[in-house]
């Protein structure tokens, strides 16, 4: 069949694959060398490869369709498109492909670096919140947000603030007789509590170095009644070992000391820094620790108007304190717990 419309030349060089089918019979009446080199069943004279006719059925007025097929070990998308032709009285398809296969390798390199760079801003999303918490976990959160907004943190002196500083008895004996891994676990769990029990108080967990625990009320927000929530958080972690140590096989006992002053608190350190206090209060709330007996709470004397109303007080004593001289101090207990009396 003669079609006059149609150089049969240009069709050849093309780029684009052409095949021409008679509609009624599906036999091939002409097709280019792209279209025969992609489709190798596509013969002229034939009946057009029914995986082919599968691909694009009633192609006419539908959208192209895609189509996989494989030369020379290579894999290639071929985009079919159609529509009809009528010449000389006989109805005709006219298929044209396009070799997208670059296209889809492009979209799907596209695709997988879009997929990697989602993948890598939810890990540095995670990286971030767990640096995050790291960080809050060593300095309150105002400190954190200063620290991440100028890259340093101005120290700051706060006044009046009171310090809580906790310490086990006879924890290196602990640690040495029994199995570290128990120990350290333990110590973890109690520690936890101390900070539920610190942020229940308004208490801000500075440290802990080895066995000792230091918490500072008043800091970084000032507060009325950080005497107060200070006594307070000490009465419920002794509270909390005293029940703990009643259904647990090792007896853990503290000493605690809580002293009022002022402090300066600041990051220290460059590549391994940490926040830090420093101050009367500090030295204070370390040497009344030292002044209690097991399971006690030792106060300096500036305490006493701020927590009897809620706490009993025994008489102050005077002892000497290094760095402080002759200070008074006394014990502090919940109503109807025995204390040491003076």
């Amino acid at each position: 069949m003669q079609l006059q419309d149609i150089s049969s030349r240009l069709i050849q060089s093309i780029s684009v694959g052409i095949c021409i089918v008679e509609a009624e019979t599906g036999v091939i009446i002409s097709q280019n060398d792209t279209f025969g080199t992609w489709f190798d069943t596509a013969v002229t004279g034939q009946v057009l490869d029914i995986g082919l006719a599968v691909a694009f059925g009633e192609l006419p007025g539908r959208k192209p369709v895609e189509v996989r097929t494989k030369v020379k070990r290579r894999t290639l998308v071929i985009e079919l498109s159609a529509h009809e032709a009528l010449h000389n009285g006989t109805r005709l398809i006219v298929v044209e492909g396009q070799n997208i296969s670059r296209l889809r390798e492009t979209e799907a390199m596209i695709d997988s670096y879009s997929d990697m760079v989602d993948r890598r801003t939810r890990e540095l999303e995670r990286e971030k919140t767990q640096v995050e918490k790291l960080l809050l976990n060593i300095m309150p959160r105002s400190v954190y947000e200063e620290y991440m907004t100028f890259g340093s943190v101005a120290p700051r002196l706060f006044e009046p603030v009171s310090v809580l500083m906790l310490d086990f008895v006879d924890f290196t004996r602990m640690a040495a007789a029994g199995d570290p891994n128990v120990t350290v676990a333990e110590l973890n769990d109690i520690f936890t509590a101390f900070d539920r029990i610190s942020e229940l108080h308004g208490c801000e967990r500075i440290k802990t170095v080895g066995d000792c625990y230091m918490a500072v009320t008043g800091l970084p927000h000032p507060t009325s009644d950080h005497a107060v929530s200070a006594a307070r958080a000490a009465a419920k972690m002794i509270r909390y070992l005293k029940r703990r140590n009643q259904t647990h096989e090792h007896t853990w006992t503290a000493r605690i000391g809580i002293a009022t002053g002022s402090v300066v608190g600041s990051v220290v350190g460059v590549q391994k820094y940490i926040y830090d206090v420093f101050g009367p209060a500090v030295n204070m709330a370390a040497r009344l620790q030292a002044q209690s007996e097991p399971m006690e709470i030792t106060i300096c004397a500036s305490m006493r108007d701020s927590v009897l109303d809620e706490f009993d007080i025994s008489p102050a004593r005077v002892v000497p304190l290094r760095g402080f001289g002759e200070t008074e101090i006394a014990q502090m207990s919940e109503p109807g717990v025995n204390r040491r009396v003076a």
